[in-house]
């Protein structure tokens, strides 16, 4: 159990990671349509959070042997000494492939997950989603790709099943079967997903619906309520020593700081400064889920060392507190590091 909860504590952690990956290749692949791109985003936010927590049937009667000081890595790397010995572990592959994407090892999780797809033959809906997620996670045209067939391949093994139905959905979307993706939505909301879901879900259905010119009253869309928008200036403390030839990006972005999930507005920059950027209810990570007026949030610039969007120790950024107003103008200063 102890080992259970530092791992699903992690996994909340890496959540926001595995929402903003679209963001990443905005600079090396063709502009998609927002439908596509919505989709994708809320995919990789539902399929690795609400989703997971509201449908998981994962075993996790025997979890990894208590290590020595009891850390995620040291627990991952008991389990992959006790799989060396017993190779054709099923479930323990299932286990590792898990605990690797949680840990953001994600060439390792494809290796788990791959070993367990093998020895299920093709035939473990867990192990052809988790190696798709993990497929995603490393480069999110994969949906449109192998992760998007092990998908459909999931989805004739467990034609019910939230995850590979929304991770099917999303995958129809990028193919233009707008009617098969409605169809696979409408189907999520028949598994009763959680109340905070289930909204989302409808927008979706009812942007596919826009899209196809039809009308859905059953699936009314939450109204974002007046638009926003906040012109920030970011400048860099001189107590913050940044590398001279860096190309690590700048993530600036709006979130809620008394609850989760993907920020409010978000924008990914080159690491350039002094420079002012707007953030706007039209940067959201998820439609009908921006920042609005007369909300208190917190705006944060942060340099990704990693280049990805999780904060990683020794990032360098600053932070700000914002009443949110129709227009609005904040100064942020990055002068401090990410302990």
């Amino acid at each position: 159990m102890i080992t259970f909860i530092v791992i699903a504590t992690v996994m909340v952690l890496a959540m926001a990671a595995l929402i903003c990956l679209p963001l990443l290749s905005r600079r090396r692949a063709a502009p998609q349509s927002p439908l596509t791109a919505m989709a994708v985003l809320i995919v990789l936010l539902l399929g690795a959070g609400a989703l997971y927590g509201a449908f998981s049937n994962w075993n996790w009667s025997h979890p990894p042997a208590q290590s020595a000081d009891g850390s995620p890595q040291s627990m991952v790397a008991t389990l992959a000494r006790r799989l060396a010995a017993n190779p054709n572990d099923l479930n323990g592959w299932l286990l590792l492939g898990r605990s690797y994407s949680v840990l953001q090892e994600t060439p390792l999780a494809i290796r788990a997950y791959e070993r367990a797809n093998d020895l299920a033959k093709g035939e473990n809906s867990d192990a052809l989603l988790g190696l798709a997620e993990a497929l995603i996670s490393q480069d999110d045209t994969q949906l449109a790709g192998r992760a998007g067939q092990l998908v459909e391949q999931a989805l004739t093994l467990a034609p019910t099943s939230p995850k590979a139905l929304f991770y099917g959905a999303a995958a129809a979307i990028q193919r233009k079967q707008l009617p098969l993706a409605r169809a696979r939505f409408v189907a999520l909301l028949a598994e009763n997903p959680p109340e905070n879901v289930r909204p989302i879900i409808q927008q979706q259905i009812a942007a596919i619906d826009q899209a196809l010119g039809t009308a859905a009253p059953e699936t009314p869309v939450t109204q974002e309520g007046p638009a926003a928008r906040v012109r920030i200036t970011i400048t860099v403390a001189p107590t913050v020593k940044l590398q001279s030839k860096s190309d690590s990006p700048l993530f600036v972005f709006v979130r809620d700081p008394r609850a989760g999930g993907p920020p409010l507005a978000v924008k990914r920059l080159s690491a350039n400064f002094p420079q002012t950027v707007e953030l706007s209810s039209a940067d959201a990570m998820l439609a009908g889920h921006g920042m609005r007026v007369g909300e208190d949030v917190e705006i944060v610039a942060r340099i990704s060392g990693s280049g990805g969007p999780t904060a990683r120790a020794g990032d360098p950024f600053g932070a700000v507190a914002y009443h949110v107003n129709a227009t609005g103008r904040v100064n942020i200063t990055i002068d401090r590091l990410t302990p």
